[in-house]
């Protein structure tokens, strides 16, 4: 299982969350890779893999997790919704709170090797690092928060 090359342990560690875009069949996808835990040895945190990849939308509503330039909000180990503040496991993926609850972010496979981070889903193939332009005119300009929470 060899897979493409994205980014180091280190690095998504450091900023707190990385993403690129990859081709889905005919369609291009947003990923979003996050530290599972904020130390390694935190519990719920594994030594196999400390980072996940998700699909960077948010369940409830077609919202951005990760923005350019700003990156994923996370707080307590959970990647936070910027639109509703809904809060998703950054290791499990699951939602229990604010209008995404009881949903569950898709997954990407991810394997990590010597501190390495590569894309080993079938179905994606990787094109570049970072996102589409979000002032390209695809109706992402941000979010309009309805959300208490300040980012």
């Amino acid at each position: 299982m060899s897979g493409y090359r994205l980014t180091t342990v280190e690095t998504v560690r450091e900023r707190g969350s990385w993403a690129f875009t990859a081709r889905e069949g005919d369609a291009d996808r947003e990923v979003l890779l996050v530290p599972c835990a904020d130390e390694p040895d935190e519990e719920g945190a594994s030594p196999d893999q400390p980072v996940r990849a998700w699909i960077n939308r948010c369940t409830h509503e077609d919202q951005r997790l990760h923005r350019e330039g700003v990156g994923a909000v996370t707080r307590g180990g959970s990647v936070v919704c910027p639109k509703h503040g809904s809060a998703f496991d950054a290791c499990e993926g699951s939602c229990d709170n604010g209008e995404a609850a009881g949903t569950t972010l898709r997954s990407v496979d991810v394997t990590v090797r010597d501190g390495a981070v590569f894309l080993t889903d079938g179905d994606l193939n990787y094109l570049r690092e970072g996102l589409p332009d979000e002032d390209g005119g695809d109706g992402d300009e941000g979010p309009s928060s309805s959300s208490h929470l300040t980012f």
